[in-house]
Order: structure tokens, then C-alpha cells, then sequence
């Protein structure tokens, strides 16, 4: 088999499982291209085949050079740039994939890909991605036998393992803290029992609720973005429940709504907060005073006032939140805080700094669709298709895992012809997603379905 040239754009962490992939056919060559050549030079340095550049993506003439000398472009970089490397492919007639979602600016695209030939593959990491694979398959399998789909919720999360869940958020990071926090800022959209729901940021952790999967696990879900139009998406216009949602255990939305109402979501820049404006170390009872407007920085006088802050009358819930503020350090005239400009990011830095995962310390992917299936002869039934993973201590995450291999999955399946429906697409038909969902068990990934 003639080798293949590939351009992967990014060195996060999803990258290596992705790479290790491809690389193990021996038939790819693979350039790993970052702004900065040290975090390429890393990320390559144990792959003999792969081969690191510096390459800024935003210059067009370098992007536009770098991707016609490869077969095909993997974009892992932030989404707001794929549009980007999409125009430079479509220059060139090479293919792209990537694993985020489609956007106006991607899908604009569509009708030059075709014209170019090329295959702009998208939304193929875990969420989107597996998600869509393992719900098209019961889909249009009670489709096919004369039944329809009454009710879809689809709930997913990367959470702490349960024995490293060890914290009051029962959560921990393997990258950045912004974009967790900023999505709880996020309205959500969705069917509920034939009613459009709308939810506004600032009520999103009020609407989680339990979310049943395995005895084992205390979860509960609250709904991610706008998932309406998953009934068009999905070609399930009588379901009458239509949501998608994010899983976290137990306790985090009333934790992580009290610092919602205390203002920690703030993003906007405060002088106090910049690391300009003094050399002296910022305690972060000082900060807690400024955001709650206290007259007093004393620990009690900021705990009463959180307090108030509360939505939660349970006893219980309200005390352990009170313990995870005080865990958190951030009425302490003792724990320095990061000068980050904003509240936001400078609570940011205090989580990463208690909250990332431990050397020996594992990851887990869950992932739950669970329909409601009428079936042609009139008869009901629930159908459940669930994703457990856990991350390999010292090895790949199980979210770097489930986010990687797809991609390289799909990009390898691109490479050999197998999947040929060109324009900017997503794994929505059954010529897509099938060859992926084929070789998706022997890299240990896999659903297990029940009918109720």
C-alpha cells in the first residue's frame, strides 16, 4: 500500500492517541505542525515517522503550503480556526477532519468542498462523535423494523474515576479550567414531554436532575447547548423528548452554582486582579472580599456571607458546600492567589492547582443514549445503549482516548477509500459511520445495549 502523508495541526492532548493510531500501520507519515516547534518536537519525539514543524496558521500563504503538501489534514486546533484550513484544502482538492462540531462559518464551505472533491469530516472525537455513531445505529434499527422513536435523552461525561473523585466537585481536570467553568454559563435548549424548554445560563445548574445509568454511580445531568434540532439531526420527529446532555456526579451543580451567585464567572478584566498593577502577593480572602462586597476580609465574615449565596435548603448539601469552600482555600488570608486579571481566570488557577489529575490517577468516559421506542405492532420498549472507559494510569485518558482514535479511525478510512461522500460532513449516514463503528471494539471502545 502506497504510503500516505498526513498533516496533523496541534499537539493537545488528544493528538497522541491520534497519532499513535495512524503510525501504527507503518504506511503514514505524519507532520505534527504548533505554532511553537518545542510542543511538536514533544509530542513526536518518541515516533519515528512523525515529523514536527513550526507552522502559524494564521499566516494563509505557510497554512495554505503546508496543507497542499499532504493527502489529507487533521485540524485539532481550536475551532474557530477549521474554516481556516478548510478554504486552504479546498484550494489544494486535499481532505480535512476534524473533531468539532460544524459551524455556520464550516458549513458555508460545503458546496466548494463538493466541487473540490474533498471530504471535510467532522464531529468524530466522543462528544460529538461516538455519541452519534452508537445512537444512529438504534435509531435506524428500530427505523428499518416499523417502529419509532417516542423519547431521546443522551447524557454524557468525562468525570475523576470514583476512587479519584476525591474533592468537593467530584471533578478534576486534564487541561485548562475556562472552558469547564464557562460552560456552565451556557443556555440550554430542549424537547421535554412536547415543550420546547429554554434554559438561561445563570438557571443551568438548577435543572440537573439524576441520572439513572448503573447503580454504582450517583450522576446527575443537565442539558448541553441547544440539542432541538437533534430531531431533524436525527430524523426522530416523533419524539416527543429530545435532550442532550453533560453528567457529573452528585453535588456538583449546588456547589458549582454557589460560585456562580458569588460571581465567579466574571470574566471581565479588574485592575486589582492584573499582574501589573502591584508586586505584592493577592490573598484570596482579599479577593472574596472584593467580589462579595463584604466590609470585613475575616474567614467568618466571608463564609456567612457565601452562605447566603446558597439555592440549596437541603442541610446536608448546604454543609457540603460550605466544607468545599473552605477546602477551596478562598476565604484564607493564608493561600495566595494568581494574579489573572479576572475573577473568573483567577479561580481558574486555584483549581488547577487542586483539581488536576495525579500521576496514578484515572479518567472516565460515560455515555448513556436511552429511547423510548414504540414498536410497529404498537407495543413499547426502552432501549439503552451505554459507554464506559476508564483512562490508563501512565497511558492515554480515556477522554484523550475517545476523542483521538476516531479521528484517526476516520481519517485512515478517508485515506483508504472507504469513506467517499465529499463536502463538510458529519457521521450521519450509514456509509460513514459503519466502517468507523466496525473497527471501533478492537481499539476498546464499544457500547453495550439492553432492551427494556
Amino acid at each position: 500500500m502506497a504510503e500516505k502523508n498526513i498533516l496533523l495541526l496541534g499537539s493537545g492532548f488528544v493528538a497522541e492517541p491520534c497519532l499513535e493510531y495512524l503510525l501504527r500501520s507503518g504506511n503514514n507519515n505524519v507532520t505534527v505542525a504548533c505554532r511553537r516547534l518545542a510542543k511538536a518536537e514533544e509530542l513526536t519525539s518518541k515516533y519515528p515517522k512523525a515529523t514536527p514543524i513550526s507552522l502559524d496558521v494564521e499566516d494563509d500563504a505557510a497554512l495554505e503550503q503546508a496543507v497542499a503538501a499532504h493527502d489529507l489534514t487533521i485540524s485539532l486546533i481550536p475551532y474557530t480556526q477549521h474554516a481556516r484550513v478548510m478554504k486552504a484544502a479546498i484550494k489544494s482538492k486535499k481532505h480535512v477532519v476534524t473533531t468539532s462540531y460544524i459551524s455556520p462559518a464550516m458549513e458555508e464551505l460545503d458546496a466548494a468542498a463538493k466541487e473540490a472533491g474533498i471530504i471535510c469530516m467532522n464531529e468524530i472525537g466522543l462528544d460529538p462523535g461516538i455519541d452519534h455513531l452508537y445512537a444512529l445505529k438504534i435509531i435506524n434499527e428500530v427505523h428499518e423494523e416499523g417502529g419509532k422513536i417516542t423519547s431521546f435523552e443522551s447524557f454524557c461525561g468525562g468525570l475523576p474515576a470514583p476512587e479519584d473523585s476525591n474533592n468537593p466537585l467530584g471533578y478534576k481536570f486534564s487541561w485548562s479550567a475556562r472552558g469547564v467553568l464557562l460552560a456552565l454559563r451556557n443556555n440550554a435548549r430542549y424537547w421535554q414531554d412536547g415543550k420546547l424548554v429554554e434554559i438561561n445560563g445563570k438557571d443551568l445548574m438548577d435543572s440537573a436532575r439524576p441520572i439513572y445509568i448503573y447503580p454504582a454511580f450517583a450522576v446527575v445531568g443537565y442539558g448541553n447547548r441547544d440539542s432541538s434540532h437533534y430531531r431533524e439531526r436525527y430524523s426522530i420527529p416523533d419524539a416527543e423528548t429530545c435532550v442532550r446532555g453533560t453528567l457529573r456526579y452528585q453535588g456538583f451543580p449546588e456547589f458549582a452554582k454557589t460560585l456562580v451567585n458569588m460571581g465567579f464567572l466574571d470574566d471581565a478584566p479588574h485592575d486589582f486582579l492584573s499582574s501589573s498593577s502591584s508586586s505584592e502577593p493577592l490573598l484570596w480572602n482579599t479577593v472574596t472580599q472584593r467580589l462579595l462586597g463584604t466590609e470585613s476580609a475575616s474567614q467568618d465574615a466571608l463564609l456567612a456571607a457565601i452562605e447566603a449565596k446558597i439555592d440549596t435548603q437541603d442541610p446536608e448539601a448546604r454543609r457540603r458546600i460550605m466544607h468545599g469552600i473552605k477546602w477551596l482555600g478562598i476565604t484564607s488570608a493564608d493561600v495566595v492567589a494568581s494574579r489573572r486579571g479576572t475573577y473568573l481566570d483567577v479561580l481558574c488557577a486555584r483549581l488547577e492547582d487542586l483539581m488536576m489529575y495525579g500521576e496514578d490517577e484515572r479518567d472516565m468516559i460515560l455515555l448513556q443514549h436511552k429511547f423510548e421506542v414504540e414498536n410497529k405492532d404498537g407495543s413499547h420498549n426502552t432501549r439503552t445503549s451505554v459507554t464506559l472507559m476508564y483512562g490508563e494510569p501512565g497511558g492515554f485518558s480515556a477522554m484523550a482516548k475517545t476523542v483521538g482514535v476516531p479521528c484517526g479511525i476516520a481519517t485512515q478510512l478517508i485515506l483508504d477509500g472507504k469513506i467517499t461522500m465529499t463536502g463538510v460532513i458529519a457521521p450521519m449516514t450509514k456509509e460513514v459511520y459503519e466502517p468507523i463503528m466496525h473497527i471501533l471494539p478492537s481499539e476498546g471502545i464499544n457500547a453495550v445495549e439492553q432492551t427494556i
